[in-house]
């Protein structure tokens, strides 16, 4: 599939040839949460913690006679009846990652992609800003030239001061073709590529 090439000024730079196995397959929704399922689980920390009976402090003494009271019968202070008590079956520190086959995770990436070229939100761009002339003020301007609310962009090595450009701007994001996954993707309203990105996703999909 043939798309123009643009540079950041928005002017045209030629066109370029999208490989269709990468850019022009069949979106699977179903896939790709699955995959933003997968990624989201191995973000989280698992540091959550509390309690049991035998964590708590306090006494292990009985608290009063087993008979004759008129109460019920207790054995500790750190049963999780009393206030000061442990919790039962509560969070322990764990990892909540698991396993996705890649072929499932290859398959998620190029829906992704597929999906924003379907949707006309795959921009290609002939090459990123170098880095002397890249700040943040210029980029900002250039991004609202293009009318874009939230932006990623890939490119093969991003340029250092594209990268520190960006860093300010709440919804652009500039990431190398290494780092493309699905969750960056789809949480993006625009894909931005450049000519050499587009090279380095071929190699890594094809």
């Amino acid at each position: 599939m043939q798309v123009k090439v643009i540079t950041l000024d928005n002017a045209e730079a030629g066109e370029i040839e999208l490989p269709s196995e990468v850019f022009g397959a069949e979106p699977r929704a179903d896939i790709m949460a699955r995959v933003v399922h997968w990624q989201l689980a191995k973000r989280r920390a698992g540091t959550h913690k509390v309690k049991g009976m035998g964590e708590v402090s306090g006494t292990t003494k009985k608290p009063y006679r087993q008979k004759g009271t008129g109460n019920a019968r207790q054995g500790s202070l750190r049963a999780p009846q009393f206030r000061t008590g442990g919790v039962v079956h509560g969070p322990v520190v764990r990892s909540h990652e698991y396993s996705l086959p890649k072929k499932v995770r290859r398959l998620g990436l190029i829906s992704a992609l597929s999906e924003k070229a379907a949707s006309g939100k795959l921009v290609v761009l002939d090459a990123a800003a170098p880095g002397d002339s890249a700040k943040t003020k210029t980029l900002a301007a250039q991004v609202k030239a293009f009318g874009w609310t939230s932006a990623l962009l890939f490119d093969a090595a991003p340029d250092a001061g594209l990268v520190r450009a960006a860093r300010n701007l709440p919804r652009v994001q500039v990431l190398p073709t290494v780092g493309a996954n699905v969750y960056d993707i789809v949480r993006h309203d625009v894909l931005v590529v450049t000519r050499a990105g587009v090279e380095a996703l071929k190699e890594r999909l094809s």
